[in-house]
């Protein structure tokens, strides 16, 4: 006999994605993330989709927070495992984002992640630190670990690697 299956829906709304761009002018990226989350700075359109959030920032450090939903799901029957990279390739990035001085800018060369818990709806919230390693002129690496928020539980840790661009001449 056939399992009946029941589909469900999702909706959600998301805010201009340049906001945090436009904000960004003049500020270093310590002093842009701080401001953005002192005045709620809205979530960038996957921060929101993922229902994920920027919980924390300091000088080369990130802290995200986020709930595992039954849409996340794959076929194994656990939630994919994009849900603690985004994690991981958030808080990472974010860190590498608070080193930057006034017009610097960054984008990831790379990430890696091991994956060593499966997330299930179980599980509960997670909880995303990410902290530079190094920061020189042109590259910057970070390392982070996704833990259980309940338990304590290592679910995922990894690395990454930026590339700095330097800001532009007038």
């Amino acid at each position: 006999m056939a399992t009946e299956h029941k589909n469900r829906t999702r909706t959600f709304k998301w805010a201009d994605p340049f906001a945090w761009v436009e904000a960004a002018p003049g500020k270093t990226g310590l002093q842009l993330l701080r401001d953005g989350l002192r005045d709620g700075m809205p979530r960038p359109p996957f921060a929101e989709t993922l229902d994920i959030r920027l919980v924390s920032v300091d000088e080369g450090k990130a802290v995200f927070e986020g709930q595992a939903e039954e849409y996340f799901y794959n076929p194994i029957g656990v939630v994919h495992g994009g849900f603690a990279m985004t994690l991981l390739d958030s808080a990472l990035g974010v860190a590498v984002h608070t080193t930057l001085g006034v017009g610097e800018r960054y984008t990831t060369l790379e990430t890696k992640v091991n994956f060593v818990r499966p997330i299930t709806l179980d599980t509960g919230r997670v909880r995303c630190d990410g902290a530079v390693v190094h920061r020189g002129a042109t590259i910057a690496t970070a390392e982070g670990k996704v833990i259980a928020v309940d338990t304590g539980k290592l679910l995922a840790h990894g690395t990454t690697t930026c590339l700095i661009i330097p800001a532009r001449s007038a």
